[in-house]
């Protein structure tokens, strides 16, 4: 092995090092988790077709720095208001699957949904490693209710990753709020400091940053490994994902199947930004309009002090918490969710 190789060689093998670390976080989570769950049930989604939302229609919309955001749209184009759906880190559009079903029996013509894969996710182009950022996913989000929703009011709703890029909208543009915007869901996120609680503390490693260093310098060698990482990261998503008693092998599989999709350089570009996360200003801007705040009571990765510090800011919030559910309470819990958007959205549009 010649000089030049031997440390790129040595930062790939302390990147992987670094998300077994990681990973090793969860590994007794892991286990307690396994043998807390009962057996012997019947998988309530056996039979889901977690891929309805692709039959939906479909648009491509630019961003400003030319990457494609891939769009589905439910409802007619001039429905009173239209909610926006804004997607959790290494989920898709298709994460919200049971609040679309739901919401279209709900709602009908009445309101419009829109859900889009944010960059680096899904059908959606590559993130460029300089814009992981959650500043950018903030102004995607801008770009797409600027070229689908062009009239008419707006109601965001996001989750994890997808809730941070909306106070990252906020925290810089907001004149949107109160006009555009009338209305902001906050499903399982945190305005800052995930890195002080739960899963998150792991990326205080410096054995991650490793793994970002292996990830710019030998992208190849480590896509080609993503076997391994998918052995190691995929059960460390998974196991935060969900509550203790959460029984649904199927739901499993549909969340391990976007986590493995995601590239690794996507993962590790936005863990990045989500380690240096920190949205407080834009709390005052949505202080001025109807916000709802959820989390499940089991979340590792962004946990319930979390939402009770965000509803404790936005005075007149809703807060909704979920017991026995972790991070994925969209999936976990859908009715609780989906519940929650239909009170935000009344609220928002009331007189």
């Amino acid at each position: 092995m010649s000089g030049d190789q031997r440390p790129q060689r040595l930062g790939i093998l302390a990147g992987v090092a670094g998300v077994a670390a990681l990973g090793a976080v969860t590994i007794g989570g892991v286990a307690r988790n396994l043998t807390r769950r009962p057996s012997g049930r019947a998988d309530p989604n056996a039979e889901e077709n977690f891929r309805t939302i692709y039959s939906d229609r479909a648009s491509i919309v630019t961003a400003d720095d030319g990457v494609p955001l891939a769009v589905r749209e439910v409802g007619p184009p001039d429905a009173p208001v239209t909610v926006v759906f804004s997607h959790g880190f290494t989920m898709r559009l298709s994460s919200w699957h049971f609040q679309r079903r739901r919401l279209e029996e709900v709602w009908g013509d009445r309101v419009r949904l829109v859900f889009f894969d944010h960059r680096g996710h899904g059908k959606s182009g590559a993130a460029p490693a300089h814009t992981a950022t959650i500043a950018q996913l903030g102004a995607d989000i801008a770009t797409v209710i600027r070229a689908v929703v062009p009239d008419g009011p707006v109601v965001l709703v996001g989750h994890s990753m997808g809730a941070m890029a909306i106070m990252g909208l906020a925290t810089r543009r907001p004149e949107l709020f109160g006009d555009k915007i009338i209305g902001v869901g906050l499903i399982a996120t945190a305005a800052k400091g995930i890195t002080e609680a739960g899963l998150g503390q792991g990326l205080q490693n410096p054995l991650i940053d490793a793994f970002r260093y292996s990830v710019r310098t030998a992208p190849r060698a480590v896509q080609a490994g993503r076997g391994v990482t998918r052995v190691i990261m995929s059960p460390m998503f998974t196991a935060a994902a969900f509550g203790s008693t959460f029984h649904s092998p199927a739901t499993s599989a549909f969340v391990s199947a976007m986590i493995q999709s995601t590239p690794i350089d996507t993962v590790v570009n936005f863990l990045r930004s989500l380690e240096s996360h920190d949205e407080t200003g834009a709390l005052p801007v949505l202080a001025r309009i109807p916000t709802v705040v959820a989390c499940g009571y089991e979340d590792k990765l962004t946990p319930l002090p979390n939402s009770v510090d965000l509803h404790a800011a936005l005075p007149g919030s809703e807060l909704v918490g979920v017991p026995d559910c972790g991070h994925l309470v969209l999936l976990e819990r859908p009715a609780v969710v989906t519940d929650a958007i239909e009170r935000l959205v009344q609220r928002s549009v009331a007189p």
